[in-house]
């Protein structure tokens, strides 16, 4: 009798433990959300007056081939409503680091001493290859795909581009390039949870440059163009995470070799 109540008293300790872990990682969660919803909102304050100058900057690269360089707003509401989504948009791409940071806080403390040690670059690079794709979208993209558009309009057509459907067109464009950057870090992930080696993924490269441009494809518009300039980065930036990916195998072997000679001595 008393070993079948030790094994009920050993069960309820083993769901309390259980019920009280989940609880801990709820509000943690919550914690983070919280800091991450205060980041992105105190951006967008902070950003507000200056909503027509940002969109007058994002802008810029299609109203340089408009004719005239303006464009037009077909709803009522657009020219106040437009600015403000946009700078909302842009204190969250401003606020990423933020939410990237509370992520890794909330994922770190599951993680080994030295797998943090890996962690954090990766956190960092993340980081910087997001605003990288942001930028090339911008400097590079939008130049050449407004232009080619421009080009291409019939002579019996007057190019007016609406400010509510711009709008939704970069976002969906700096969106794509800047989550098609982090190819690099995603190629380093898998290789680390085991799912694959980096020899194997040198032997997908075909696939994965098909892949790319059928990517390209759905992601940006119907052009040859914007679809290239997607698909060739993302390309060499899979080629940029096999390389990563080696190195981080390598690292890790010479680890868990350190740490097998360290509980031999």
């Amino acid at each position: 009798m008393s070993d079948e109540t030790s094994n009920r008293d050993e069960e309820q300790q083993d769901e309390d433990l259980a019920e009280g872990t989940l609880l801990s990682h709820l509000i943690e969660l919550r914690s983070r959300l919280i800091k991450i919803s205060i980041a992105v909102i105190g951006m967008f304050v902070i950003l507000l007056p200056f909503s027509q100058k940002i969109f007058v900057v994002v802008s810029k690269p299609l109203v340089e081939v408009l004719p005239g360089q303006k464009m037009i707003a077909t709803a009522v509401a657009s020219p106040l409503l437009t600015p403000f989504k946009l700078t909302f948009f842009v204190a969250l791409f401003v606020a990423m680091p933020v939410v990237l940071y509370q992520v890794w806080a909330f994922v770190a403390p599951g993680l080994y001493k030295k797998e943090k040690r890996f962690a954090f670059p990766l956190l960092g690079s993340s980081i910087i290859l997001f605003y990288a794709g942001i930028a090339f979208a911008y400097f590079v993209v939008f130049e050449l795909v407004f232009g080619f558009f421009a080009a291409i309009t019939p002579q019996s057509v007057e190019m007016m581009t609406d400010i509510a459907a711009y709008l939704d067109f970069i976002t969906k464009i700096f969106l794509a390039f800047g989550l098609a950057f982090e190819v690099p870090i995603a190629t380093v992930l898998v290789v680390w949870t085991g799912l694959t080696t980096p020899e194997r993924l040198g032997k997908a490269r075909p696939y994965v440059f098909l892949l790319a441009f059928i990517v390209g494809m759905f992601l940006t518009p119907p052009d040859v163009i914007s679809q290239t300039l997607l698909a060739v980065p993302v390309y060499l930036l899979y080629e940029l995470g096999i390389i990563m990916s080696r190195l981080f195998s390598r690292d890790r072997r010479q680890d868990t070799a350190d740490t097998i000679a360290e509980d031999a001595n």
